[in-house]
């Protein structure tokens, strides 16, 4: 805790101690600022959502592999029943019809050798006889005709069709099979994708966490360095008065204690604002007043020369995607494969109607229906839409599989950046904690020399100004240094 002794020295140097903040006041660790956000933020929980939904297709994928059971019904109320023989008929003897009314008819064509015989017998009295077996046997054929004519009309006042079907894919060109990976794929994604929402949102609040720390220390260093200057326009007041110090001494004394409190009031404003953004990423109200825990800021980590930073790209999840797109991309061209190759499925049911035509077309209610089974065969003979979609699709994948490869040499080097901004980061904090021991020492000396009288007010605000900009600094670096060490660590997967 180098840094933290560093500014233990610096506050007892300038002769003031940080605020005390009531008991009531709560205080969050870094652990429960990320929890928080975990289990309270929106994110995380519509990644959930997406994770339960791509299960459930995966799942979807595999039972499209079994048999599909199906059930479909349907009535139909006519109002005219259905003949299957015409009203009349004409053959070469004659012609036969039924009436409106329901009573039947038969006129012999005249060109028949009975109604011959009957006319060359006109004006005998063998032609009586004759007509009379002429109209008996018409009358039999007219009855005949409108039997059968009533035989062969079906009532189809009600009609009711119902089927239960049974369908299994037996083969189906390796679609189903590629469905399935793409589903198991899909659902690898969603996993990756949930967990790099959680580094993000762990990245987020560890960023706006160091920066509310930050703001903090740096709040305090205004108020430190505003109590300075106001002890100093004290000093310098008292001196005017004795005529160790002039009017123009004062006024600059005073000057640079209205620029301290407008730095202290600024300071104070950034605190709220970055509480608030705090607030807002882990699911609290945003003007909850609370205190974190800044044991940590000065303490970073993982920096060196040997990072592996190929192994830490092919660990990273943003790679992992882009290989499970390829998958994808790979599983699309097998599919449009599948189109040219034959499908077949087995079919079964029961179907059952009425009417219904199982020994003459009949309508009685009596629940009759059948059975049947067959194979389903389709075999794509000319498809050339299909084979360019094939095609397509491999140059398709192969396209992912470059991505897949750039993305690859992008993480290595994000990678690389991230060690090598830590890296310089702690060469910061190395040259900022040296600067502000130094600067430190400055003022403590510049304090004592004021008291003796051996330097003017103005070479003692100089020392201030220097020394507050060194604390700044130091604290700059190390919350830089801070962010980038959740960086790295986001970068190989340490969060």
């Amino acid at each position: 805790m180098k840094n933290k002794g560093i500014l233990i020295a610096i506050l007892s140097v300038v002769g003031v101690t940080a605020p005390s903040y009531a008991g009531d006041t709560i205080h969050y660790t870094l652990a429960a600022c990320r929890d928080m956000a975990l289990t309270k933020g929106a994110g995380s929980r519509s990644s959930q959502e997406a994770l339960k939904a791509a299960e459930l297709n995966r799942k979807a994928a595999f039972a499209a592999m079994f048999p599909k059971v199906t059930a479909n019904g349907a009535y139909m109320w006519n109002s005219e029943k259905m003949h299957l023989l015409a009203n009349q008929t004409k053959f070469d003897f004659g012609e036969a019809g039924v009436n409106p009314d329901g009573t039947s008819y038969f006129s012999w064509d005249a060109q028949t050798p009975l109604s011959q015989l009957a006319a060359d017998l006109e004006g005998t009295r063998f032609q009586q006889p004759v007509l009379d077996i002429q109209n008996d046997a018409g009358q039999k054929i007219a009855d005949a005709y409108q039997q059968v004519y009533n035989t062969m009309t079906v009532d189809m006042t009600h009609v009711v069709v119902a089927h239960v079907g049974v369908t299994q894919p037996i083969w189906a060109g390796g679609r189903l099979i590629q469905l399935y990976k793409m589903a198991q794929s899909a659902e690898h994604i969603a996993q990756l994708e949930a967990g790099t929402k959680h580094d993000d949102v762990i990245a987020s609040v560890d960023e706006a966490y160091w920066r509310v720390v930050s703001v903090e220390q740096k709040k305090t260093l205004a108020d430190n360095y505003f109590r300075l200057l106001c002890k100093l326009e004290s000093d310098v007041t008292e001196l005017e008065k004795e005529g160790l110090a002039t009017q123009s001494d004062l006024l600059k004394v005073r000057t640079k204690r209205g620029e301290a409190e407008v730095k202290k009031l600024q300071a104070e404003n950034g605190l709220t604002l970055s509480r608030m953004a705090l607030a807002q990423i882990c699911g609290l109200p945003l003007y909850d007043v609370f205190i974190l825990d800044a044991s940590g800021l000065d303490e970073t980590t993982l920096a060196t020369d040997t990072i592996d930073a190929a192994t830490a790209a092919a660990n990273r999840k943003e790679l992992q995607m882009a290989e499970e797109a390829e998958k994808v991309a790979r599983s699309t061209a097998k599919m449009a494969a599948a189109g040219l190759q034959p499908t077949i499925a087995a079919t079964a049911g029961y179907l059952y109607t009425n009417p219904y035509a199982e020994n003459g077309i009949k309508s009685d209610w009596q629940g009759h229906g059948f059975f049947s089974a067959g194979v389903v065969v389709n075999v794509p003979i000319a498809h050339a839409d299909d084979i360019l979609r094939y095609k397509a699709a491999k140059h398709a994948a192969n396209a992912v599989a470059l991505k897949t490869e750039e993305t690859r040499e992008l993480l290595t080097l994000q990678t690389t950046q991230a060690n090598q901004k830590l890296m310089e980061s702690q060469q910061k904090i190395a040259v900022a904690q040296l600067t502000c021991s130094n600067a430190a020492e400055v003022l403590r000396m510049a304090q004592e020399s004021f008291a003796s009288g051996m330097i003017s007010s103005g070479e003692l605000m100089q020392a201030q100004t220097a020394w507050l900009a060194a604390a700044t600094d130091l604290v700059d670096a190390e919350t830089e240094a801070k962010v980038n060490e959740t960086k790295l660590r986001k970068y190989i997967g340490d969060l």
